[in-house]
């Protein structure tokens, strides 16, 4: 099977159903080790693209991972960037909010961690916290500090969602590419994933009792999810509904994503003026003269 990232893309304008977006498709790959051969040479064709990107200076792109828990946001940063070069590429991971951050808009602790053109960024968590866990639970909001008007407000959400897509195309205009990733994983094999960290020593860290309690809001995050990647789905930051039942499957369609991406980017390498030709020049003819 081909991949084929593009299948899996939310298309704007679209009554688009959570429920018909599959969590699971046959194996893209036919070993482990064909598996491993298709991503290297996926992650080597990105290094050679940020590069580019880098040395271009004209563009940044901005990678957003949203998702369960247990569906993969980790292995999948890991894996999928093993092989761009740190010096172009920040992650960031948004957890509970600071009191300095409750104390802004919602959307100022993540605009300060945009990537800067040439580089990639990449949140795992983002802005569409706000809109998901916020949404399933309302009561964060009265720790935001909002005047009561706006927690009353009944197009709240629409709102946050209009601030949203004003802000990426404001982004997009400005050079910033942004692909947004929704990794979705089924009920069942969460909690296989779960009963997996509990058997295993070295993952009990990774559980907690609150998980298990958001597990139990299952259809709220559904509904949450569903009605957020209906609406913020554009063409200038498009999400995909990568099925994530296999992590491998989900790997590989999130590096396609991306490498194609940049290949869109029209991108070349800076050349040369004439003034600094003959300074090249100069300074070749120093070396070569030089004694060994």
């Amino acid at each position: 099977m081909k991949v084929n990232a593009e299948k899996f893309r939310v298309k704007p304008g679209h009554a688009w159903s959570l429920r018909k977006a599959p969590t699971a498709i046959d194996p893209l790959y036919k070993s482990k080790s064909q598996y491993r051969k298709m991503l290297a040479s996926q992650v080597d064709e990105m290094s050679e693209l940020q590069s580019l990107l880098y040395a271009h200076d004209r563009y940044a792109l901005l990678l957003i991972f949203q998702a369960m828990d247990a569906a993969g946001k980790d292995s999948a940063i890991k894996h999928v960037m093993s092989g761009v070069n740190p010096q172009g590429c920040e992650v960031y991971s948004f957890k509970q909010p600071s009191a300095e951050e409750l104390d802004h808009d919602f959307l100022w602790r993540t605009t300060r961690r945009l990537p800067q053109r040439g580089r990639i960024g990449i949140f795992n968590r983002s802005y569409y916290e706000e809109v998901l866990i916020v949404r399933v639970h309302p009561e964060i909001l009265r720790a935001e500090s909002l005047p009561s008007e706006a927690i009353d407000k009944k197009s709240l959400w629409e709102d946050r969602y209009r601030s949203i897509n004003d802000l990426e195309s404001h982004l997009s205009r400005s050079g910033t590419r942004i692909l947004k990733f929704f990794l979705h994983v089924s009920k069942e094999e969460q909690r296989q994933r779960f009963l997996d960290r509990l058997e295993e020593p070295d993952k009990n860290w990774k559980f907690s009792v609150g998980d298990l309690a958001e597990r139990e809001l299952w259809n709220e995050y559904m509904a949450a999810y569903e009605a957020c990647l209906r609406v913020t789905s554009t063409e200038a930051a498009p999400w995909f509904a990568i099925p994530a039942d296999d992590k491998k499957n989900a790997r590989l369609l999130i590096a396609d994503a991306i490498v194609g991406a940049l290949k869109d980017l029209k991108m070349s390498y800076p050349q040369p003026d004439a003034a600094h030709r003959e300074e090249l020049e100069e300074i070749r003819k120093r070396l070569t003269k030089e004694k060994p």
